[in-house]
């Protein structure tokens, strides 16, 4: 898919394929911490795939101005979207958040951003496992 047709795609769609690849991220990154058992898996892949979680992260970008206005445009579109989806374990709010993250990834994916995908990748790494004194 070229950057053009990426584009046009709705944030629901952009998030779709970004819970995908999120999702391997986050996969990947336990099993190469030496995380087999199906319990222990769950659990950590839960502080980063939870709409929660996600909007932390977002919060933390959002902080730091991590995010270009492109990207944040993006988000926008995602977190605007009207999905026929409900939030399960959260409120609304939280939710929509989450999708606009996920829609970021989605579109950064989709026009192969390799790099920056990466970096954002890292940043979500730091913020879930180096929590405020107020999370501990």
């Amino acid at each position: 898919m070229n950057k053009q047709q990426a584009a046009l795609l709705n944030g629901i769609a952009l998030a779709y394929i970004g819970d995908g690849v999120y999702e391997v991220f986050v996969r990947d990154y336990l099993l190469s911490k030496g995380l087999t058992k199906p319990a222990q898996l769950q659990k950590h892949a839960t502080q980063f795939v939870s709409a929660k979680a996600q909007a932390k992260i977002f919060a933390a970008m959002e902080a730091l101005g991590f995010l270009t206005e492109e990207e944040l445009n993006y988000f926008k579109r995602g977190r605007n979207a009207h999905s026929k989806t409900t939030a399960k374990n959260t409120d609304v709010v939280t939710y929509r958040i989450s999708t606009g993250f996920e829609a970021v990834i989605g579109i950064l994916h989709l026009t192969h951003q390799e790099e920056r995908l990466q970096e954002l990748w890292e940043f979500c790494v730091k913020v879930i496992e180096n929590p405020t004194p107020e999370e501990k």
